[in-house]
């Protein structure tokens, strides 16, 4: 259960409901996908259930749903320290349901119930650097390029690459 007894958001295209161990199959079928992959790095179902799907660090998973299918998933981790309280998205979709505004739907639901319902007035993402394709799509939400950080993360080829260091305030939600 998330912190507020909140299971499930809906959206206009998307359904988002907690993650549950059933599901640990299906998110991993997608995330080893070259597409999903590529930006997600390597994940077997085990990895699925202790990091997604039990959220060992503390993060919230939600599976997205769309005409019935689980398509993907979202999640939000909450740094609480009064002085730097927001929020951190992260989300990958099957690539087969890319093109269609289901991302962004989704990313629009949880930012809003993140703002509303958890109080928070900032929420960061930070997708790799490259990655056009979802910087476009967090910016149709209203999300806003903060900075690059130099050498983020390590890519499946073992070097490192840019992040890009976005930020959406709740007046800026679209």
């Amino acid at each position: 259960m998330t912190p507020s007894g909140t299971d499930v958001l809906r959206g206009e295209m998307v359904t988002l409901r907690l993650a549950a161990p059933e599901d640990a199959a299906r998110l991993t079928e997608i995330l080893i996908i070259d597409g999903v992959a590529l930006w997600w790095g390597r994940w077997d179902v085990d990895r699925v259930r202790r990091d997604l799907v039990s959220s060992a660090d503390g993060a919230v998973a939600y599976v997205i749903e769309a005409d019935g299918q689980v398509i993907g998933a979202i999640q939000y981790l909450e740094e609480n320290e009064p002085e730097y309280r927001h929020a951190s998205v992260d989300i990958f979709l099957h690539p087969g349901w890319h093109r269609r505004g289901l991302g962004a739907d989704a990313i629009r639901v949880l930012s809003r119930y993140l703002f509303t319902e958890r109080g928070h007035h900032r929420l960061t993402i930070d997708p790799a650097a490259h990655n056009v394709a979802a910087i476009r799509s967090y910016g149709r939400v209203g999300f806003r390029p903060v900075g690059v950080m130099r050498l983020y993360e390590r890519g499946r080829d073992g070097t490192w690459h840019d992040g890009l260091l976005m930020d959406l305030l709740a007046v800026e939600l679209r």
